[in-house]
């Protein structure tokens, strides 16, 4: 069955979509994924049934060094897994010029909140290396549903238990900036009614 192609814009304008082919026909990539896949801590709910079942569904792609894989604000239908290479990521509104709020390397994943509920991305990926990467496009995981409904819900309630963790730590970094702020509030205070500032 043919599967649409995976489409990530590069930092050129109106760049063409890089071609996909399915993931099992290169076999190396393929155990990658089921590797990359049962060691993923977000993932641990699959065996390696699943995750050979899983691979079926996924398209190889690739990026060379400097190509934007995901846009802050584009809309998307997949998702990737990181197979080689490393990704820089940069928030939504950073134009990737400044330093990244993280670098992921193989065995992350990429792009799931777009995956399940076609909302614009929240950041923007740029390859720091030549990239490989698996990817899940929504009629991939539409198939996948349907014909593996326990292998997709495995997979998806991993997925969403990944997400979970990523927010957390969010909200944990948020309290930790609030904490700071009033620390140096309280710092401009004293300064100030020690030297008769303000």
């Amino acid at each position: 069955m043919s599967e649409p192609s995976i489409h990530s814009p590069a930092a050129a304008a109106a760049p063409a979509a890089p071609r996909t082919r399915p993931l099992a026909d290169f076999p190396a990539l393929a155990q990658r994924a089921v590797d990359l896949l049962l060691i993923q801590r977000a993932l641990v709910r699959l065996d390696e049934a699943d995750a050979r079942g899983i691979v079926q569904y996924l398209r190889e792609v690739a990026y060379p060094p400097g190509a934007t894989v995901l846009r802050a604000g584009d809309q998307a239908n997949f998702m990737l897994l990181l197979l080689e290479g490393e990704v820089a990521v940069h928030p939504q509104g950073d134009d990737a010029s400044g330093d990244p709020v993280a670098v992921l390397g193989p065995g992350s994943v990429l792009g799931e909140m777009s995956l399940f509920d076609g909302s614009p991305r929240s950041a923007t990926c740029v390859a720091l290396s030549t990239v490989r990467a698996a990817g899940l496009a929504r009629k991939g995981l539409e198939r996948l549903v349907v014909e593996q409904p326990a292998v997709a819900a495995r997979l998806m309630a991993g997925l969403a238990q990944q997400m979970a963790e990523r927010l957390r730590a969010a909200g944990d970094q948020v309290m930790i900036y609030a904490q700071l702020n009033d620390e140096l509030r309280e710092r401009v205070q004293r300064l100030s009614q020690e030297t008769g500032a303000f």
